[in-house]
């Protein structure tokens, strides 16, 4: 067990729109709309320390520690949370939130509609990237919080980020999105269609209410997570995991079953996936990623960032990610430039493809926690009661090796 985790933690719930119904970009209304959280650490006198963590397309708001004591249910994030880390509870407040239309606690698909008493299905509307970060400011509000130090995120959860630093700008000091992209290209839009089209043609799927079922669509939801998962790994780190090997054979079996490591290990994780998400909100997560263009409505990445000058970002990207290849960053950071935004851009070094962001967990510590070390000193962020520094925590550059098993569930 990790001497510098929080230790147990409790996911917590925050309810809005009851009485004013919650407008979606597409015209639509949710209400009420319910949001499961965690927050780690304590906020400071005047409130200014509290950090936002952003999810990736399957994560949840337990980000760090053991979620009710149990230390088999770690936290996506644990070697970068917690006393000591690059995003330090003894000095920072963390907030990490489960994005509307997921189904860790808060409001989609799965959810019940007061209206009808039945979950959703598909008769929850169609959510964007915009409606999840608005969701995210109303607990935000609700905590108390006026303006966040920083919001961090990688993936998905990096499209949250730059959502929050375009639009809400007067909310945050810093921006760090990680392994991102400012839209999706064709490509990106191609595999979340196939996912979802292999969704669509499970027969237990039923149009989406497959709920009061004896079978849910798992097999649909395990080859759109198999096609996925393929996505956030490298050809190297393919090379270096699985190579050529088989699985429990010395030889061709001239058969139809599964017979490499690479096979099984893809067949296992998909498995492993219908376990813990919905295939419903496997849809609607991956659409609104898809619609997600911060060069709307002007055409101009650069006009996005318009009002954003006094945001300070850090912007990474990894030279092995063919998800979301270093020349997105790359185009972000163009056009913040260009937008007379401060920003700081490292593209790091790896082998591990997309999961990167989770993987290379001494690099990322060293890039966040010296950021956040700026930030603290430019704003002058005291530290909340009872604060005593203590060395950084470092789990060392072997820590990825362990890592690939809790990676495998989070991306």
């Amino acid at each position: 067990m990790d001497t510098n985790s929080i230790g147990a933690v409790a996911t917590e719930f925050f309810t809005f729109a009851e009485d004013e119904p919650f407008c979606l970009e597409s015209g639509e209304m949710l209400r009420p709309v319910t949001l499961a959280y965690e927050t780690y650490g304590a906020l400071n006198a005047d409130r200014s320390n509290a950090i936002l963590i952003c999810h990736a397309l399957s994560g949840s708001a337990h980000a760090a520690g053991y979620l009710d004591g149990d230390p088999d249910k770690v936290g996506w994030w644990e070697e970068t949370i917690g006393p000591g880390k690059a995003f330090d509870t003894d000095r920072f407040f963390v907030i990490c939130s489960n994005v509307v239309g997921s189904c860790y606690g808060s409001t989609g698909p799965a959810s019940i509609d007061p209206a009808t008493r039945e979950p959703y299905g598909l008769h929850f509307p169609v959510v964007t990237v915009g409606d999840m970060v608005r969701a995210q400011a109303k607990l935000i509000d609700h905590l108390g919080i006026d303006k966040l130090l920083c919001v961090a995120g990688g993936s998905m959860g990096g499209m949250q980020v730059l959502e929050w630093a375009a639009h809400h700008p007067q909310r945050l000091h810093a921006a760090m999105p990680i392994a991102t992209t400012a839209h999706h290209s064709p490509m990106l839009i191609a595999f979340s269609e196939v996912g979802r089209q292999a969704i669509y043609a499970d027969p237990a799927w039923h149009h989406g209410d497959y709920y009061d079922q004896p079978r849910k669509p798992d097999a649909g939801l395990a080859v759109a997570r198999m096609v996925g998962h393929i996505t956030y790994l490298s050809e190297e780190s393919m090379h270096l995991k699985f190579g050529r090997r088989l699985q429990g054979l010395e030889k061709y079996g001239y058969e139809f079953e599964t017979e490499f490591e690479i096979e099984s290990y893809l067949k296992y994780n998909g498995l492993k996936f219908t376990q813990r998400f919905d295939a419903n909100s496997y849809l609607y997560v991956t659409k609104a990623m898809d619609y997600f263009d911060l060069t709307q409505p002007t055409g101009s990445l650069a006009a996005a960032f318009a009002t954003s000058t006094e945001v300070r970002f850090l912007v990474i990207s990894f030279t092995s990610d063919w998800l979301y290849p270093s020349y997105h960053s790359k185009q972000l950071v163009s056009a913040l430039t260009a937008a007379g935004v401060d920003v700081t851009y490292l593209d790091v070094k790896s082998s591990w493809g997309h999961d990167a962001f989770l993987l290379e967990v001494e690099t990322m510590t060293n890039l966040l926690g010296s950021f956040l070390d700026r930030l603290v000193r430019e704003e002058r962020v005291p530290a909340p009661a009872g604060y005593a520094p203590r060395a950084r925590f470092t789990p060392g550059a072997n820590v990825a090796l362990p890592r690939t098993k809790l990676a495998d569930n989070l991306a």
